[in-house]
């Protein structure tokens, strides 16, 4: 059983690869943090579209939270100002404008700096 929780992103993606580093400096997390491409997803319990689609947190036991609510969870264990943040982000509205912010910005990050051509989110397939 892990002892702390895993945030899963994409480390193809240089805006992810990025990001995730400016918040290991800033914010630092309780967490450890893996590429999607060298995680044992299965071991994580989750599928890889799903963390092609969606930074991951998995907690100890075994919950997965995707998205925004990925990105409250790891504040939230911050401590400090980020973790009242964190918490803000799970109460609506505020969940509902994170949503929709952090599927704006996944699904463009080909478009912000730092991008690669990885960051290409391919189309979920439906069914």
């Amino acid at each position: 059983m892990r002892t702390s929780p895993v945030l899963v992103f994409d480390g193809d993606c240089g805006f992810c690869t990025t990001a995730v580093r400016v918040l290991e400096r800033r914010v630092r997390p309780r967490c450890r943090t893996v590429a999607r491409q060298r995680a044992d997803l299965g071991a994580l319990g989750v599928t890889g579209d799903r963390a092609a689609h969606e930074v991951l947190w998995v907690t100890p036991v075994g919950t997965v939270y995707g998205g925004s609510d990925a990105v409250a969870k790891l504040l939230l264990s911050a401590g400090g100002a980020w973790r009242l943040l964190g918490a803000a982000l799970l109460v609506p509205p505020a969940r509902n404008a994170a949503h929709v912010l952090y599927r704006l910005v996944a699904d463009n990050r080909s478009r912000l700096p730092g991008r690669t051509e990885a960051c290409a989110v391919p189309e979920r397939r439906s069914g």
